[in-house]
């Protein structure tokens, strides 16, 4: 039996990433709620929240005159 263990930094990232999408596995899903530290998520979802309204308001000061 394999040995279960914390996420790596990618593995959040990809999470991250895939539950802002609504795209996450079912097996990712569940190593994240059983191994991963709530924590990192709850950053990396307000980090990536932040940086994708950055990226939409400079999109927009640069395409209105």
């Amino acid at each position: 039996m394999q040995e279960k263990r914390r996420p790596t930094f990618w593995q959040y990232l990809l999470s991250i990433l895939a539950a802002a999408f609504g795209v996450q596995s079912q097996a990712a899903r569940e190593r994240d709620f059983t191994y991963g530290n709530p924590r990192v998520f709850i950053f990396g979802g307000i980090l990536f929240t932040l940086t994708f309204i950055g990226i939409l308001a400079l999109v927009v000061f640069l395409v209105v005159p």
